[in-house]
């Protein structure tokens, strides 16, 4: 039984070591808080339907300045001293125009993709695929400025607000489309082509978590225009879905398939066939 005296020695020990990681913690303050409220404010920048009240179209220029040193501020971090951190800043400031233009493409793409969606208004405002994209974009920019950090916290804020989970490091081309989204998981080393479309509980994933494998490509390649369906599982930094494929729902791949290929499978991969597009020159896979 521990008695009184052991029991407060213990706690004086833990109070030390909680002092020591006290002392040796370097991040800013509310880095966290930092990096969301960042996020936000470029979305409110780029589009009026983020913005917390009136977005006057004589305000463009000055808010265009508050937000870059608002980033500025999110930027510094273990990556970026504060004088990097404001290049940075003033660099996202110049790919900002790449940014707007990428993300009105995806609206329009969700749009046309979705029988549901009235209007890009309403994918904008409503989407929780958009949203997610929105902030991977954001922090995908951010995450080739040098500021992983302030990435990883941006595309986690995305994660925990629709339940999507999108590494900032993966490269995702033009045109893309999540449509419900949940449980949709995008790995840092994917490679998604331009006109993707993804369906809810999608993973791209990787065949091995092995830290030491961490610097290799272990999440694989999406060509242009693929479709995959929901609860589809493709892993491995080796496996390559070819151009204009369809995956079909509850699918788990781990081997590459050519362009225009149709895999379909179904509970616990049996053999199952369903309805697909048909074409002479598609290849056919039932797992």
């Amino acid at each position: 039984m521990t008695s009184e005296n052991d029991a407060v020695n213990t706690q004086g020990e833990f109070a030390a070591r909680l002092r020591a990681a006290r002392r040796g913690y370097r991040l800013p303050p509310g880095l966290g808080n930092t990096a969301e409220r960042a996020g936000r404010a470029v979305l409110a920048y780029l589009f009026p339907h983020f913005a917390a009240g009136p977005a006057p179209a004589e305000a463009v220029e000055p808010e265009g300045l508050e937000l870059q040193a608002l980033l500025a501020d999110a930027l510094v971090g273990p990556d970026l001293p504060p004088d990097a951190a404001a290049g940075a800043a003033a660099r996202f400031a110049e790919w900002l125009p790449a940014i707007y233009d990428a993300l009105m493409a995806d609206a329009d793409a969700i749009c046309q993709g979705d029988p549901a969606a009235r209007s890009r208004d309403e994918v904008i405002l409503a989407y929780p695929g958009f949203f997610a994209i929105a902030l991977y974009r954001i922090a995908h920019a951010l995450h080739q400025l040098g500021a992983p950090l302030a990435a990883r916290l941006l595309t986690e804020y995305g994660h925990r607000t629709t339940g999507i989970d999108i590494h900032p490091a993966a490269a995702i081309g033009s045109r893309f489309s999540i449509d419900h989204g949940t449980g949709v998981v995008i790995g840092e080393t994917a490679v998604l082509g331009d006109g993707v479309k993804l369906y809810q509980g999608v993973t791209l994933g990787a065949a091995s978590v092995r830290k030491d494998l961490s610097r290799t490509k272990r999440h694989p390649t999406i060509g242009h225009r693929v479709v995959i369906y929901s609860n589809a599982t493709i892993l491995g930094g080796d496996t390559v879905v070819g151009d204009d494929s369809i995956i079909g729902g509850n699918v788990w791949l781990t081997a590459s398939v050519p362009p225009r290929s149709v895999v379909t499978g179904g509970e616990h991969q049996q053999r199952k066939r369903v309805s697909a597009p048909a074409a002479e020159d598609m290849v056919e896979f039932h797992l």
